[in-house]
């Protein structure tokens, strides 16, 4: 089933703008309307300033009417089961579940799977703010 994740967010590492860090990754979403929803990172010059894969792929996915994230692949060119940094890990959970799967990939496919709790333990929770 995440094999198809795999394949998007391997496809989107290839089309990451990293001139500077030279650490290209790629991010795919299996959304709750069933569509995937992918995207790489994206750097300027004003390094650090630009944008993670993760963060380009729920993008993706809010504009595309995806509003649940079910499950998401990540890849990096240069790391094996690279994870999602920590801004990221609560970008993610804004849009998850606490047993939504997070796929770390390699070039051959998903080297773990492990869920948002996992990733995340402490996640700061919206319904605290309502």
């Amino acid at each position: 089933m995440s094999r198809d994740l795999h394949e998007a967010a391997q496809t989107a590492m290839g089309k990451c703008h990293a001139p500077y860090s030279h650490f290209p990754v790629g991010a795919a979403i299996r959304a709750d309307d069933g569509q995937i929803y992918s995207g790489a990172n994206i750097e300027v010059i004003a390094y650090p300033e630009g944008w993670c894969a993760e963060t380009t792929a729920i993008s993706h996915m809010v504009m595309g009417g995806g509003r649940k994230i079910r499950e998401i692949a990540v890849i990096a060119e240069k790391l094996d089961a690279c994870t999602p940094c920590g801004g990221c890990r609560q970008r993610i959970a804004e849009f998850a579940d606490p047993d939504t799967l997070i796929h770390l990939c390699d070039h051959d496919g998903v080297v773990k799977t492990i869920t948002m709790t996992d990733l995340l333990p402490y996640a700061f929770d919206a319904e605290v703010l309502k």
